[in-house]
């Protein structure tokens, strides 16, 4: 009965916190206004942002395969593609979800075992993750005159520094903890850390490594251009400058991973990064839910197909 109520705990809170969201943002700036933006959009920047976000999920699935051969598996692309966009439909609705389906489809339609499948996912997130990092130290460096003063602005910067000191502190402390304990915590987080180290160099190790780097760049590269041209389509933020852009993106990409697929926190984490910018709060909210939209559209379209589509091409393949 616990677990039960745990598991139904685990699926509604997201997505009642995914509504609220919704109604929050809405509240803040209502639909009718949104639906306006979206009048005046420009449906073609729109329509490219898509494009570009479709290259991003094909590259991802043609990636995932690279590390699959390895192994001695060689998983038919369609396959491959339409595991990637049901990974992202089903994240919709049950947080992480998406990966252990994606890991399960190719279990039931190539043959390779779950444990392998998902290793794979979560070697590739840990791929994923360096590359967001190098994004964020990349926008630090680009945006620091215009980041230190904002902050210097806002708040004490004698408790800035002793804030940073105390946070290097906590973690100096917290290492050396972690190193020397042999708690259940510690021994999870040593675990956890070393996977991540090991999950990192089998890039390197693979025969198909330089391949699996440049797409693991080039799917950034769409997302960070998909979020830059779907700008162009709200009139009032042309010339907006790019380090607002990074900054958009990076904050918006947290707010994906917070909740499922964004919902309702997206043009949020948008608006909160334009706005140290000083751009308006109704162009904010208006691209981030057309961008979320838009990118949402083309999920749960090709999503839905590939679902529906996989056990015909299976059995058409067999």
């Amino acid at each position: 009965m616990k677990l039960t109520i745990k598991k139904i705990l685990k699926i509604m809170l997201p997505l009642l916190l995914g509504v609220f969201l919704v109604w929050y943002s809405l509240n803040d700036v209502p639909l009718s206004k949104i639906l306006e933006y979206w009048k005046a959009s420009g449906k073609n920047w729109i329509l490219l942002g898509v494009f570009l976000g479709l290259l991003s999920h094909l590259s991802r699935a043609y990636r995932w395969r690279f590390q699959l051969e390895p192994m001695g598996y060689q998983v038919r692309l369609g396959n491959s593609i339409m595991a990637v966009f049901a990974t992202y439909l089903i994240n919709y609705t049950i947080p992480r979800a998406g990966e252990v389906a994606r890991a399960s489809i190719l279990t039931n339609y190539e043959d390779v075992p779950f444990e392998k499948g998902f290793g794979t996912i979560v070697a590739e997130r840990i791929a994923d993750l360096l590359v967001m990092l190098g994004i964020i130290i990349i926008t630090l460096f680009l945006q620091f005159d215009f980041i230190y003063a904002f902050l210097m602005e806002r708040f004490n910067p004698e408790k800035i520094i002793m804030a940073l000191g105390l946070i290097i502190i906590v973690l100096l402390f917290f290492t050396l903890y972690v190193r020397k304990s042999d708690s259940k915590i510690a021994v999870k987080i040593k675990h956890f850390t070393s996977g991540l180290v090991e999950g990192a160099l089998s890039i390197f190790k693979m025969k198909k490594k330089w391949a699996f780097i440049f797409h693991t760049l080039f799917i950034w590269g769409m997302y960070v251009l998909m979020f830059y041209v779907t700008s162009f389509a709200v009139p009032e933020l042309h010339g907006v400058p790019f380090g607002a852009i990074l900054i958009g993106f990076i904050s918006a990409s947290f707010s994906i991973a917070a909740t499922n697929g964004g919902i309702g926190l997206y043009p949020l984490a948008v608006y909160g990064a334009f706005s140290i910018f000083g751009i308006d709060k109704d162009p904010s909210y208006a691209f981030g839910w057309i961008m979320w939209a838009s990118q949402t559209f083309m999920i749960i379209l090709l999503g839905g197909v590939s679902l529906i589509y996989l056990p015909v091409f299976n059995r058409k393949q067999s």
